[in-house]
Order: C-alpha cells, then sequence, then structure tokens
C-alpha cells in the first residue's frame, strides 16, 4: 500500500466512523453498529476505499483491540470479575460446548468430512468481546452484574477458543494429539492470565515508584502503553489472545492509585484506533457471500450461534441477574472465527463457499448483537471525561469505587 492509498484509507475510515457512528446514535442505537455498517460502505462491497485485508489495516486495527480492551479492564474491578468467576466459567464452557456441537452438527448434516464439521464447530465457539464490550460501554451498563459476567465469561470464551484453533490446527496439519499435550495447553492459556495479574501488579507498582521520583514529560502514558503492550505480546507469545494480555494490564493498572490518571491520558488515543477496528470489520463485508446455498449454511451457523450462546447465559447459575442480557452479550464473533476459517481455507479443508458462510455468520452475529443489546438495556449516562465520551461510560459507582476514584483525582 503506497502513503497516498494509506491516507485516503484512513480518510475513509475516520469519515465513516463519525459519521455512521453519530447517525446510529440519533437513531438511539449504539455507535459501534453505525461503524459497522459506514465500514461495509467503504470496504470490498461499497467504494473499496478501505481493504480490510492490507497488512496495515489489520495491524492498526489490533492495535485498536488492544487499547479497547485495555480501557475495559481499567474500568473493570477485578474484585468484581472474581465474585463472578464461576458463573463466567459456568457460562463459557457451556456456550462453547452448545455452539460447538451444534456447528459439528450442521457439517455432518451437510455431509462434510469429520475435520471439516470439526472447523465449523470451531468457527462457532469463540466470542467476540470487543463488540460487546464497546456496545455496554456506549450504552453505560458496563459495571453491571451481568457485564461483569459477560466480560469475565468472553475472557475464557476467548482462552478456550484459542485452545480449540491450537488443536485443530494441529490435526489439520496431520500431527497427532496426546492427552498431555492437551492438558500442557490448557495450563499455559489459563496459568498465563494468573501469572500476568500477579507478577504486572508488582511491576507495575514498581514502575509507578520510580516514575514519581523522576520527571518524564507524559511519563505515565507512554509506561501504561508500553505495559499493556508487554502483556499483550506475552499473551501472544505465550499461545495465548493478545487481547486477553491487553485485558489483563487494564485490570492490573486498574488496582492502582493511578488508575482514573491512566484512563484520562489513554482514552483519547484510543478514540484513534478502536473505530479502525470496527471499520475494518464491516468492510470485510462481501456482499456477494449473501447469495446461494452458502447464505443458507451461514445463516444456519449464525442461528446455532445465537441460541447457543443465548441458552448459555439462561444457566447463568447466578440469581437476580437478567440472565437474557448475559446470553446475547455472549453472541457475536469476530477475529478468532475467521482466523478459525482462514486456517481452513489455506489448508485446503473448507472452500471458498464455506469461508463466506462462516464470514455471513460473523456479519448477523456482530450486527444483531447491538440490536439487540439496544432493545434489552436502557441508555446509560456517560461519564463527563475530555468532554462526550462513546468509549466509556460509566454506571453509578459504589461507595468503595467512588472513594478510589477521588482519591486518584486528588492532588498530592
Amino acid at each position: 500500500m503506497t502513503v497516498g492509498a494509506f491516507l485516503l484509507a484512513l480518510i475513509a475510515i475516520f469519515a465513516a466512523a463519525k459519521l455512521f457512528g453519530e447517525i446510529a446514535e440519533r437513531l438511539h442505537q449504539p455507535a459501534v453498529l453505525g461503524e459497522l455498517v459506514g465500514g461495509a460502505i467503504v470496504g470490498v462491497s461499497g467504494l473499496r476505499l478501505v481493504d480490510p485485508h492490507d497488512a496495515t489495516i489489520s495491524l492498526l486495527a489490533q492495535l485498536g483491540i488492544i487499547l479497547l480492551l485495555f480501557l475495559i479492564g481499567l474500568d473493570t474491578e477485578l474484585e468484581k470479575l472474581l465474585r463472578v468467576g464461576i458463573a463466567a466459567v459456568a457460562v463459557a464452557v457451556i456456550g462453547v460446548a452448545l455452539t460447538f456441537a451444534g456447528g459439528f452438527a450442521l457439517g455432518h448434516f451437510l455431509g462434510l468430512d469429520t475435520i471439516v464439521a470439526v472447523f465449523l464447530g470451531g468457527a462457532l465457539s469463540a466470542t467476540s468481546v470487543g463488540i460487546t464490550a464497546r456496545v455496554l460501554s456506549d450504552l453505560g451498563h458496563l459495571h453491571d452484574r451481568e457485564s461483569q459476567v459477560i466480560l469475565a465469561a468472553a475472557v475464557v470464551d476467548d482462552i478456550i477458543g484459542i485452545i480449540l484453533l491450537t488443536l485443530i490446527g494441529r490435526v489439520a496439519e496431520g500431527r497427532d494429539l496426546t492427552p498431555g499435550s492437551i492438558v500442557w495447553l490448557t495450563i499455559v492459556a489459563f496459568g498465563f492470565v494468573i501469572v500476568a495479574i500477579a507478577v504486572g501488579s508488582l511491576l507495575a507498582r514498581a514502575i509507578f515508584r520510580a516514575l514519581d521520583r523522576i520527571d518524564i514529560t507524559r511519563g505515565l502514558l507512554f509506561a501504561s502503553l508500553i505495559f499493556a503492550f508487554a502483556l499483550a505480546y506475552a499473551a501472544d507469545r505465550a499461545g495465548s489472545a493478545i487481547i486477553v494480555g491487553s485485558f489483563a494490564a487494564g485490570l492490573v493498572l486498574g488496582r492502582t492509585e493511578k488508575a482514573r490518571e491512566v484512563e484520562r491520558q489513554v482514552h483519547d488515543i484510543a478514540h484513534f484506533f478502536v473505530p479502525i477496528f470496527f471499520v475494518a470489520v464491516g468492510a470485510a463485508i462481501d456482499v456477494r457471500a449473501f447469495t446461494g446455498r452458502f447464505l443458507l449454511i451461514g445463516a444456519g451457523l449464525a442461528a446455532i450461534a445465537i441460541a447457543g450462546k443465548f441458552l448459555a447465559g439462561l444457566a447463568t447459575p447466578v440469581r437476580g441477574i437478567r440472565r437474557s442480557v448475559v446470553g446475547v452479550g455472549m453472541i457475536p464473533r469476530g477475529e478468532v472465527s475467521l482466523i478459525f476459517a482462514q486456517i481452513g481455507l489455506t489448508s485446503g479443508l473448507l472452500s471458498e463457499g464455506l469461508y463466506n458462510a462462516v464470514a455471513v455468520m460473523v456479519v448477523i452475529t456482530g450486527l444483531a448483537t447491538p440490536l439487540l443489546l439496544r432493545a434489552l438495556l436502557p441508555k446509560g449516562v456517560p461519564t463527563q471525561q475530555h468532554g462526550r465520551s462513546d468509549l466509556v461510560m460509566d454506571a453509578p459507582m459504589d461507595a468503595e469505587r467512588r472513594r478510589r476514584v477521588h482519591e486518584a483525582e486528588s492532588p498530592t
């Protein structure tokens, strides 16, 4: 991509994000829905100003989702996540099991080979936490109990998805799987989160103490970004998902006395990169795939994806919680599903038509989630931070959280 083409793509991305995001909000819908639609208009199905498969655009989009999950982590209390831990694991495991079994059954019904049916099941398994987290923030419900269950379950869900992706990828390569390798991969995937939070907490305190002793311009901002990128990189190297690492970084820094200051400084940078991710997702929508037999297969996959996650939400073992909200929040699919399909396509196991069917499923679930959540949840009150915010909205805070915010914002 030339510099000129890159600049034109950025112009199209930001224009589509702000214009259609604003239209969506005026229609009382989450801004992310408008960004997805705007992406479709400037992407491969419309003006073709944005190529979502271009390496540069893809990297910027990944940076956007890293920053989004970092901000979500900053605004999420680890203690609340731990309180809903058992419920979150139950929702994640049930959702993965139901959708994997449903995708496999559909593949078997269509007469596909077993390994192809396994790929279809795997493509349905992992929730796209970025879409749900953004919608919950837009609607001002990020601190609801349902949201804590969704966020924790989505992280577990993503880890399980990565495990499945690795295992199925090894099968596609003709490599044998042993019980020992499966157990080891599972330990590494879940162990990373525990180690990252424990070690990261110690490092964060040491970094902030050092920054207090020396005067570096914008030192807190750069230290926080480096910390988030480092944990995202470590997650990737450990075989987990980069968003798991950035979310863990946010959880760690969110427990420090500088949490709100970090959030304020990172906020504007995130505003630049986050829309790139959602517009790029929309730009990948190819309406030519919405025809014929594979459109029906994609619709069938979407029905299984929606039903499986919704039923998992209804099975949430917590009283006094809106289970339908949890179920809807787990619906969207995204990058992990497309990675599954891409591996199947490049290995020759999935045809171009089946790849498009998975893409249709991703589009349907991605567009359905904002609409359904908006119908289930009332609009919250935005945080008065840097003016009007469409990234992080605050629900009413409890006394402890108000005390922490007051301490963080008080002059020393």
